[in-house]
């Protein structure tokens, strides 16, 4: 697609929304059209930038006056990323989605509206856990008999737990040694829940200051351990990479893609 690619960020009010824009409004790739926030949030009407001038990009409550777009950016909730769902299918927009914690509906409906637009999944647009996820689906193949942990922590904001990462971690984990997450996840554990059952993968969450996102992969296995950690000190590589998938995914014709298949194009 030729530049600049017409760019709208949903959810830009909030921890990743402000990081996106910032950086989009520098990025020679994207043109920013829109500026998407919660009916009733403080800065509905303001400037984006917070500069008053002629002509100035202000945010917006919903999608009823957006202009036309080649790619929208979700870092919302999960109403917010169902509103842009439905306009991005009226409008044949490509969705590039980042919210974590839906439902089993919001799921299926993201299933099927890739046979209709293009759509880019991640529960974390860092490439340094992309790296991580291939990791561990060669460790849980190589060592299938070890304990699996999965531990992460985050700010205490974050409404969702375990995170979407820690998910994406454990269903990696679990395809790789033939089976699913739902058959094997433990969420947690107290009292006396007994022992620990072979080939179960456990999660952790702690949530406390502004821990911007960890993740560990702990195998345990018989007189030795393997962990394999991701941190993250710095929220804009989340929206980097969110933006490095916008401008991969616009134009694309209808399919799921992942954060592998950009990675995959710049090798």
């Amino acid at each position: 697609m030729t530049s600049p690619i017409r760019l709208a960020i949903n959810g830009a009010s909030g921890r990743m929304g402000r990081v996106l824009l910032d950086l989009a409004r520098g990025d020679a790739r994207f043109a920013l059209r829109a500026a998407v926030v919660g009916a009733g949030a403080e800065p509905v009407g303001a400037p984006v930038g917070g500069v008053e001038a002629p002509g100035a990009l202000r945010y917006s409550a919903g999608w009823a006056e957006a202009p036309p777009l080649d790619v929208v950016v979700d870092f919302s909730t999960p109403a917010g990323l169902a509103a842009a769902l439905d306009h991005c299918e009226s409008h044949g927009i490509a969705l590039v989605a980042g919210t974590t914690g839906l439902d089993a509906a919001l799921e299926q409906r993201l299933q099927r509206a890739a046979g209709r637009i293009a759509v880019l999944r991640s529960a974390n647009f860092s490439l340094g856990v992309a790296v991580l996820t291939r990791l561990l689906r060669q460790a849980a193949a190589a060592l299938p008999g070890w304990d699996l942990e999965i531990l992460e922590a985050h700010h205490n904001r974050k409404e969702d737990a375990p995170s979407g990462t820690a998910l994406a971690l454990g269903r990696a984990a679990a395809a790789a040694r033939g089976t699913t997450l739902e058959a094997e996840a433990v969420y947690a554990r107290e009292g006396r829940p007994g022992a620990r059952r072979a080939g179960s993968i456990g999660f952790a969450a702690v949530r406390g200051g502004d821990i911007v996102g960890e993740h560990t992969a702990l195998l345990a296995g018989p007189g030795e351990r393997l962990e394999l950690t991701h941190r993250a000190t710095d929220r804009a590589i989340f929206a980097r990479g969110a933006l490095a998938a916008a401008a991969w995914l616009a134009g694309r014709a209808a399919g799921a893609y992942t954060l592998d298949d950009v990675l995959m194009a710049d090798a």
